[in-house]
């Protein structure tokens, strides 16, 4: 039997999602539902990928059954493609499996040429609507599939606008329709030196080859990278019998999400345009009118909407984000999927639904991102900051949140400066999906032209940055880089302030504050902490940072670095000096002086966590890394401890390591020298011990861990100093106290031989950030340079010091995994490297049974909520 590569919508269905993408599979739905959805047939995602093993060609097979498909879709819609008396004319969308808001491309009113447009305006006695549809086309095909600059068709109208003397689209006339049809074509003509095709099963042939193509543009790449969607997936390409928006002042076209996606307030949010075609609301070319007013303009239409909306809410049990279109007063459905929304509404969406017994607690759980999170995580304004600024200018709460930073224009500039470590406010006239990688980098986004339902409104919700848009009063001149409103210039460089919540932009910096765990977060929370297995820690070398962790709900620490701490102040003095010294009672004088500090650290982060358990981690770094590396530091040093500058230059050479991440470090350190490990134990036991004493209650169980080992008997050596050093405290103080000494897996053969190295091994921790650097034989430090050939070239399709590399190194985790337990049936397992904070890994740390996951402080609600959604796929 043949593959079939081609669906109408009445042959698919919800549950076709993999083949025939979100948007072919809920036109499908529907359409089963009965609701009013133009006839249409999808290409399958199957032959987005068979097009890419063809070398980007369509082959034959494939090419026949889409054409057998448009006369099916003929018969139905009753017209013919490329008949002036009765033409068919369709739109050709993608529609990937996950949802991805303009990264890829569209073409409306295909099937156009110059005998069709004279049908058309015959047909409908309205010249105008005709040859606009023309012009949107032409302008539509030519950057879609030719990859002509849209910029310069829009020029050609700005420039015919200022001829006649009007502000608007809609007041040129047909005559000046005409016209633009001409100046559009001869634009094409002379730019690629071919004639606009004319033929429109040539159209339509190019058309779904140009949507398979975006799948692989820039800005899909990047975004997929961003969510976690495999390019492997594919997109699929509806192509749909138009309907028009843009007739005459009966029709319309417009946006609409079941619920407010900025708030999440229970009612229904969008806008329309009438006399328009959909692009013009998607992309923010004029400024649109509410939903609610569409009962004014169309109260038919708005009522059959507003009955579809709940129908399509209570069917997905879920918001949706829907467009339609309005012909002659009758509504059609163009689309429906679950809508983006941001960080707040979707909480409140999620509670909501759960209090009027819409979904469960474990499908609202499932309902929220984990990464989303991120966005309440962050500042908002400070209260009494904000009290004595004014607003330089109010436009639409696109996407909530506080944004200060200085002004770019363009997504370059953004990208540029943030990478100086800049904090940036990108100001637009409008965005395109090409400026996502600007967005993405920018504290906030501002636009003078759009909605709130525009590519900046509903990507900048999506990745919970900050927006205001449709800020008319402002005038950008983007060649001298300013703009202008109220009669003052901001210039690039100058620092500007964004209130996404209220759509308040200010001339100022603005002091932000930490954002809290209340309301609706705090209870969707606790169905979380209810719901999930894996316990999830924090990574922690501060009081500071461990009781921010605790505020988010941290059950522990996973890793404290102590080699953190001996950065500060003083104490890189004493560090250098026990590097540097060349004897044991030299290297003893000089841990002396570190020991009370130490001693008060960990006593802080004890306190901090409050009698939760704390996995401390030994001293792990190469010791080159302490040591001053300029030659005017190098003779202070000499000076300060009064030793020869030769000598002392002799010992840094002595020090200096070819692959130092591979060299005399972790466990390396203390076989070397024990005295560091004694040292560091006593701070730690006694520091457990004073706190224990201040809070008998707390019962602390210090948890020690020895990096980098990499043999069983490496563990050994080092486990003696710190027993008999820890054994010797408790017998001088008399106090009973437990602790455990464990390890952390980054070595790959201690992950080949974890059963042995169980057999020491009270606990093990994956330190995934080395184990993938030893794994894949990157450095994490270059590999930067050439990742980014891997991912462009489809070697890669994710970093995998992100996210687990689940068939190598996962592979070697589940072997430590299993022999670790196999030796010692109750050994607590960990995760502690930055894996332990991305919901992907998290899931797959649930499935291979760890104890716990280890991530930093802000992560930490982004890791209980994955935690909860993983053990909701995979149970308990």
């Amino acid at each position: 039997m043949t593959k079939k590569y081609v669906y109408l919508f009445s042959e698919g269905n919800e549950n076709m999602r993999e083949l025939l993408g979100g948007k072919g599979a809920n036109l499908a739905e529907m359409m089963n539902l009965g609701m009013p959805v133009p006839y249409g047939f999808t290409v399958t995602t199957e032959a987005c990928n068979q097009y890419y093993a063809d070398k980007e060609t369509i082959n034959e097979s494939i090419r026949k059954e889409i054409f057998d498909y448009l006369m099916k879709l003929e018969e139905l819609a009753g017209k013919q493609f490329g008949d002036p008396r009765n033409p068919l004319l369709v739109s050709v969308r993608s529609g990937a499996r996950a949802s991805m808001p303009g990264m890829m491309d569209t073409i409306l009113n295909l099937g156009m040429n110059d005998e069709v447009v004279e049908g058309i305006a015959k047909l409908t006695d309205n010249p105008r609507f005709a040859y606009d549809s023309y012009r949107r086309f032409i302008q539509m095909f030519a950057d879609v599939v030719m990859g002509l600059n849209k910029a310069k068709f829009e020029e050609i109208i700005d420039e015919m606008k200022a001829v006649k003397g009007v502000k608007e689209d809609t007041q040129l006339d047909a005559d000046d329709m005409k016209l633009m049809v001409k100046r559009f074509k001869k634009f094409y003509e002379e730019s690629l030196e071919e004639e606009f095709p004319s033929d429109p099963k040539e159209q339509l042939y190019r058309a779904v080859e140009a949507v398979f193509r975006s799948w692989n543009n820039q800005r899909a790449i990047f975004y997929r990278k961003m969510n976690d969607i495999p390019s492997s997936w594919g997109t699929a390409v509806n192509v749909q019998m138009m309907v028009f928006g843009n007739m005459g002042n009966d029709c319309g076209t417009g946006v609409a999400f079941t619920r407010n996606p900025s708030t999440g307030e229970n009612k229904l949010y969008g806008e329309f345009l009438m006399n328009a075609q959909g692009e013009d609301v998607v992309a923010g070319i004029r400024t649109p009118q509410t939903i609610d007013q569409l009962k004014e303009v169309s109260p038919q239409a708005y009522q059959k909407f507003s009955e579809i909306s709940k129908a399509l809410e209570a069917h997905y049990k879920n918001m949706q984000d829907m467009e339609f279109t309005i012909e002659k007063g009758k509504l059609y459905m163009l689309q429906t999927r679950n809508g983006k929304r941001t960080a707040v509404a979707a909480l409140k969406i999620a509670c909501d639904m759960v209090d009027e017994g819409m979904v469960t607690k474990e499908e609202a759980l499932m309902m929220v991102e984990p990464k989303q999170l991120d966005a309440l995580l962050h500042p908002q304004f400070d209260a009494e900051a904000l009290k004595g600024a004014k607003p330089i200018a109010n436009a639409l709460p696109a996407s909530p949140g506080a944004a200060c930073g200085q002004i770019v224009f363009t997504a370059e500039q953004a990208i540029a400066e943030a990478a100086l470590g800049h904090k940036v406010v990108l100001v637009r006239l409008e965005t395109s999906p090409e400026d996502i990688e600007g967005m993405h980098v920018s504290e906030g986004i501002l636009t003078v032209r759009g909605g709130m339902t525009s590519h900046a409104a509903v990507v900048a919700r999506g990745m919970g940055a900050c927006c205001v848009s449709g800020c008319g009063d402002i005038h950008i001149n983007e060649e001298e880089e300013y703009f202008e409103v109220g009669g003052k210039q901001y210039h690039k460089g100058d620092y500007i302030s964004l209130d996404g919540s209220s759509g308040n932009v200010y001339g100022e910096p603005i002091k932000t504050v930490p954002a809290e765990i209340s309301g609706d977060f705090e209870r969707f929370m606790t169905w979380a902490d209810e719901t999930r297995r894996l316990k999830v820690r924090t990574n922690a070398d501060t009081p500071k940072d461990a009781a921010q962790a605790v505020k988010f709900g941290a059950e522990g620490i996973g890793l404290v670095r102590t080699e953190h701490m001996f950065f500060e102040g003083d104490r890189i003095k004493a560090v250098r000096e026990m590097i540097v010294s060349k004897t044991e009672i030299q290297r003893r004088k000089a841990l002396a002086k570190l020991l009370p500090m130490q001693r008060g650290d960990f006593e802080g982060i004890y306190e901090a966590m409050q009698g939760m358990p704390v996995t401390i981690r030994y001293l792990d770094p190469p010791l080159h890394e302490f040591l001053p590396t300029s030659s005017y530091d190098i003779a202070q040093l000499a000076k300060d401890m009064k030793i020869d500058l030769e000598s002392l230059r002799s010992v840094i050479m002595s020090l200096h390591e070819f692959n130092p991440m591979m060299g005399h470090r972790g466990c390396r350190l203390a076989i070397s020298y024990p005295e560091i490990a004694e040292m560091q134990t006593t701070a730690v036991i006694e520091a457990a011990i004073n706190v224990n004493r201040r809070h008998p209650d707390w019962k602390i169980e210090p948890e020690i861990m020895i990096p980098l080992v990499g043999d069983k008997n490496e563990l050994k050596y080092v486990k003696d100093v710190v027993v008999r050093t820890a054994d010797e405290i408790l017998e001088r103080e008399h106090v009973e106290m437990k602790y455990h000494v464990g390890t952390m897996i980054e070595i790959p053969r201690a992950a080949l031989l974890a059963d042995e190295i169980a057999e020491e091994a009270e606990f093990f921790s994956f330190g995934t950030n080395d184990l993938t650097q030893m794994t894949f034989g990157f450095s994490r430090d270059d590999a930067g340079g050439f990742l980014a050939d891997y991912y462009e070239k489809k070697i890669f399709e994710q970093d995998p010091f992100a996210r687990v590399d689940q068939k190598g190194v996962g592979k070697l985790i589940e072997m430590a995994v299993s022999g670790g337990r196999q030796t010692r049936p109750d050994i607590k397992l960990g995760i502690c490297g930055e894996h332990g904070g991305d919901p992907s890994s998290i899931e797959f740390c649930h499935r291979m049974g760890l104890t716990y996951v280890s991530c930093s402080p802000y992560r930490v609600p982004i890791a209980r909520l994955a935690a909860a959604q993983a053990s909701i796929k995979y149970g308990k």
